[in-house]
């Protein structure tokens, strides 16, 4: 019982000490600092103790744990300063005067706002986590459903933030109805492209790095940037061409890099009286020696058609890492080593060949026999 009565007025006296300090300027000054110290310093742990509780729990969780903290842990330090320097009780009055509904309404705005940050980078970690490790999910299919989420969380947070102003939301979306038929109207075109690169970006028919030909007689080259807006291309004269999303769209997509490899084949016509059977294993063995040709699949030699002249034999081969400097070295390659292997056996590559004659002014053809009557001058011509 007497260590009781000791204690208390000990604690009464720390209290009034601690009162004492607090109502000096240097007090309230010292209270204020160490609240913010606090903070910071709480905010700085925390951000670096989030990895480590990544590991502990998903990280999309650590995304939202950590915000929280900061966020509360500053909501706190300021309440404290108030509290040192007398003011909790203005702000409550400031809270319930008529500029008070303002005031918590932009206090509700800024948490909403930051409400939407925090969730959209537990979104990012979230889909990094579920679909990052997946081969069937490409980088930018990832980043397309990102964007998209984000879009939903700010569209969400601005509908929010609207409702706590108390704006009218029917008028508005009418309002907004009529802008975009008039603003779709003015735009179309570009609106065409802007639809069109986001219909690109998700079905994804080529990949920046990718030999695409747009079109049966259209652009050719290397894609080097996709937008929502266009795409550019590289082609094998060293120009950059930006071809809008919409015409891409209109028109037939050919990737000769989608699957790694690509298919070439050369025309060589033969005599036809050569044997066809050797020609065409002439032509595969020749194909197989160079460098650029796979071994699986195999060269293969197929006869396509009767020529005037020559019976076509139709040479294909595959090569990988398909680009436009392999293609025709590869296609350089077999073109000579085709012809030096039927050079080699015998093998004629015929050609067309044709007998060009002429007649005698005013005579006949030498070739039809008799003889060729000989012109007179005119009368008065020079002898």
């Amino acid at each position: 019982m007497a260590g009781t009565l000791t204690v208390v007025p000990m604690l009464d006296a720390a209290q009034i000490g601690v009162d004492r300090v607090v109502t000096t300027t240097e007090g309230k000054l010292l209270v204020s600092v160490a609240a913010l110290a606090v903070a910071v310093v709480t905010a700085w742990l925390a951000r670096r103790g989030r990895e480590r509780l990544a590991e502990r729990v998903r990280p999309a969780v650590a995304d939202v744990v950590v915000p929280i903290v900061v966020i509360s842990v500053f909501a706190a330090a300021v309440t404290v300063i108030l509290d040192a320097w007398e003011l909790s009780g203005d702000a409550l009055k400031v809270i319930g005067s008529p500029s008070g509904p303002t005031l918590g309404r932009l206090m509700v705005t800024g948490i909403v706002l930051v409400g939407g940050y925090v969730v959209t980078s537990a979104v990012r970690r979230l889909l990094d986590d579920l679909i990052g490790r997946s081969d069937a999910v490409t980088d930018h299919q990832r980043e397309v459903t990102f964007r998209l989420s984000q879009l939903v969380v700010w569209i969400s947070a601005l509908i929010t933030v609207l409702g706590v102003w108390r704006v009218n939301l029917e008028g508005l979306l009418i309002g907004a109805g009529f802008l975009g038929i008039v603003v779709g109207m003015a735009a179309r075109q570009t609106l065409g492209a802007l639809l069109s690169g986001f219909v690109l970006m998700l079905s994804r028919p080529f990949e920046i790095g990718d030999w695409i030909e747009i079109g049966t007689q259209g652009q050719e080259g290397i894609v080097t940037d996709i937008t929502m807006m266009n795409t550019r291309i590289q082609t094998f004269d060293g120009e950059y061409v930006m071809v809008p999303n919409d015409v891409i769209g209109g028109q037939s997509i050919t990737n000769r890099s989608r699957k790694g490899r690509l298919r070439l084949e050369i025309e060589v016509g033969v005599d036809y009286d050569a044997d066809i059977d050797r020609a065409v294993e002439l032509a595969d063995d020749a194909v197989e020696e160079i460098e650029e040709s796979l071994d699986v699949p195999s060269p293969e030699t197929v006869v396509k058609r009767f020529d005037d002249s020559s019976v076509v034999l139709g040479v294909r081969f595959w090569i990988d890492n398909p680009s436009a400097r392999r293609r025709w070295r590869a296609r350089t390659a077999a073109i000579s080593s085709v012809k030096d292997a039927f050079d080699e056996a015998g093998v004629t590559i015929p050609f067309p060949q044709r007998t060009v004659g002429g007649r005698e002014q005013g005579g006949r053809d030498p070739t039809l026999g008799g003889e060729t009557p000989v012109a007179e001058s005119p009368p008065g011509g020079d002898e």
